[in-house]
């Protein structure tokens, strides 16, 4: 019993071991880290994109917060999961990563070509350019105004972003007035 106890608790430390020295090499910011598994580095840096809570995010959202603005965020409930959402104004914000969602796809196209794995994101791109396509139409259907910012932007100038919420803001807002305007100066039936 006690022979089976220490075998158990030495193959409970091997495993323990191999798993210390998976954590260890995907802890490490580098690609070429020496893994049990190939592709593994990989894979740890493919899992650390997040899809949610991104930087450029993070920082238009700021931005309209501290300008007084309220949203919600990634409502899921809204075609396409708007990164940002300004429900009283039926404002939807998507945050565009340059590369995953195809910015200058004329000239991104012929260099992922000549690149490694080059079936697979043509198609991933593709579909993803074709996903914010439908995601738009079905948010204009349902009365939504769709805002799309790229990273870059929003990076290299968060303030122009805000304005151009804020014009849209006072766009709708105008359009809604005209509308009750329109409809008031209606005369009535006789």
């Amino acid at each position: 019993m006690a022979l089976e106890g220490r075998i158990a608790e030495k193959g409970m430390n091997a495993n323990m071991e191999k798993d210390r020295k998976t954590v260890t090499a995907k802890k490490s910011r580098r690609s070429s880290v020496k893994t049990t598994r190939p592709g593994e580095a990989r894979h740890y840096n493919m899992q650390q994109i997040k899809s949610k809570d991104t930087s450029i995010e993070l920082k238009l959202r700021k931005a309209l917060w501290n300008k007084g603005y309220r949203y919600r965020k990634n409502l899921r409930t809204l075609p396409g999961s708007p990164d940002i959402v300004l429900t009283k104004y039926k404002i939807a914000i998507f945050c565009d990563s340059e590369f995953f969602h195809g910015k200058d796809w004329e000239v991104l196209k012929p260099q992922l070509e000549r690149g490694n794995n080059a079936r697979f994101w043509i198609d991933k791109i593709t579909r993803t350019k074709t996903r914010d396509d439908e995601a738009n139409k079905k948010l204009l259907y349902m009365g939504w105004t769709v805002i799309r910012f790229w990273g870059k932007d929003i990076l290299k100038d968060v303030e122009t972003c805000v304005k151009v919420v804020e014009e849209t803001i006072f766009d709708k807002e105008m359009a809604e007035i005209s509308e009750e305007s329109d409809f008031d100066a209606d005369p009535p039936c006789q």
